[in-house]
């Protein structure tokens, strides 16, 4: 089962050629870490537990372990994507780099400041230098005020004073985002999805931040708006500088928008790597399930077969998650070590991280260890399309071209003498001709009657 899982993650390579035009690759990541820069972000051990408490006193009796241990570091002007499940901390994980929610542990430095414990008044200054994009476009914003001052709201509280004054810096703001400088009196309910999504972006980017949190920025939003949002996330990052964590569900959107991706799972990172080596080849089992399930939407590809890891149950809970590696639990190449000993987050390949005792596309890092029973039974390869149901489509398309339709129209010649049949003495009339005799018949007999 291991050698045909092998091709499993061969299926989403093809649709990603026109990807190369990411500007962010090109112009950001490679000179950062090329030039040894400081890292802007550097994230280390952060946990986050949420208490649950049960009784009149409030007394603690477990914790939903949302964020367990993430270090990573983020350089100025890249784009680090965070994907995985729902549920496996990627919402929490941003909310803590922003110092939105208090981390339980860990460490958060900022520019080589340790922001990890400040308070809201320490934080105040350091909010111009970090915003966030929030998921819901609708709810992060005030349905009673205006879009000018929800977009100059950062203006006030920080006590800047534009050259032109806050209304004039809010319409260029608003249309360095593709609105209207005449939506400035408008309120939220009055403008389209895609467009409030617009004006969160224009409000995290009024005081020219140096990072910004996108958590789940065009999840809501139709395609083709996804696609708007995207784009302008893009320019404006080469215009201004920016440096993004973006989060999403959409791997065919952060391999678009990102130069490195961290893979989450149930509150840890499983792998992190560069956009192309995490796609090309993938070494957490987990990472590549998560790509084989990516839709191929290439018309050259449709019939050909691919392979997709279905993983069987459901993921653990976060109250008691699974001890050693977290996702021995609906691994197909799990050992008894797996069970037992937490994988450590290794660099195997330059710049390509993870954390599993037995990877993919990389040395295995526990020789020797059986798989469990469960094992075998904890993923399933699933077929698409066989090769044997492609061709006999294939085949039937040929004969149309034929002049077999046409030979079936020949019949309608034949229909002349149908219309005669009628007249022909001995023959049995059609059902309408007699219901319409025995129609007329009783409008005689009625007349008859009078």
């Amino acid at each position: 089962m291991t050698d045909q899982n092998k091709k499993a993650p061969q299926a989403p390579e093809a649709p990603k050629v026109p990807q190369q035009t990411s500007k962010s690759e090109e112009v950001a990541a490679a000179p950062a870490k090329d030039a040894g820069a400081e890292p802007l972000l550097k994230v280390t051990d952060l946990v986050k537990h949420f208490p649950i408490t049960k009784g009149v006193l409030k007394r603690k009796v477990g914790a939903v372990q949302a964020v367990d241990g993430l270090s990573f570091d983020v350089y100025p002007g890249e784009t680090l994507g965070v994907v995985g499940e729902s549920g496996c901390g990627k919402s929490t994980m941003g909310r803590l780099i922003t110092r939105l929610l208090e981390p339980t542990g860990g460490k958060v430095e900022f520019e080589g400041r340790d922001i990890t414990h400040l308070s809201a008044g320490q934080m105040r200054p350091m909010r111009r230098d970090v915003q966030m994009i929030f998921q819901d476009p609708y709810g992060s914003l005030n349905p009673r005020h205006t879009i000018g001052g929800i977009v100059g709201t950062p203006f006030r509280l920080q006590g800047v004073e534009p050259d032109g004054g806050v209304k004039k810096e809010v319409q260029g703001l608003l249309e360095l985002v593709g609105l209207s400088p005449e939506h400035y009196n408008r309120y939220p309910h009055e403008f389209s999805g895609g467009q409030r999504q617009r004006i969160g972006i224009a409000r995290a980017l009024a005081l020219r931040p140096k990072l910004v949190v996108a958590d789940e920025p065009v999840s809501a939003l139709d395609v083709s708006i996804q696609a708007q949002v995207v784009n302008l996330l893009d320019d404006l990052q080469s215009e201004l500088g920016l440096t993004y964590v973006i989060i999403a569900h959409d791997l065919s959107v952060i391999r678009h928008v990102s130069d490195r991706i961290a893979v989450m799972y149930l509150g840890k990172i499983v792998e992190l790597a560069d956009r192309k080596s995490l796609y090309e080849s993938p070494m957490h089992p987990y990472t590549k399930a998560l790509l084989s399930a990516v839709p191929v939407p290439d018309p050259r590809r449709k019939g050909v077969r691919s392979d997709r890891i279905r993983l069987e149950g459901d993921v653990p809970s976060p109250i008691s998650p699974p001890a050693g590696c977290r996702f021995h639990t609906r691994c197909w190449k799990a050992t008894e070590i797996c069970g037992v000993q937490e994988p450590p987050l290794l660099q195997l390949r330059t710049g390509h991280q993870v954390a599993c005792h037995h990877p993919e596309n990389a040395p295995d890092q526990a020789p020797g260890e059986e798989r469990l029973p469960q094992a075998r039974e904890a993923a399933e390869l699933v077929s698409v399309a066989k090769p044997d149901a492609v061709a006999e489509p294939e085949a039937a398309v040929e004969p149309e071209p034929a002049v077999e339709p046409e030979a079936a129209v020949e019949p309608e010649a034949d229909a002349k003498p149908e219309q005669a049949e009628p007249e022909q003495p001995g023959k049995k009339q059609p059902e309408k001709q007699q219901s319409a005799e025995k129609q007329s018949a009783k409008k005689q007999s009625g007349k008859d009657k009078k």
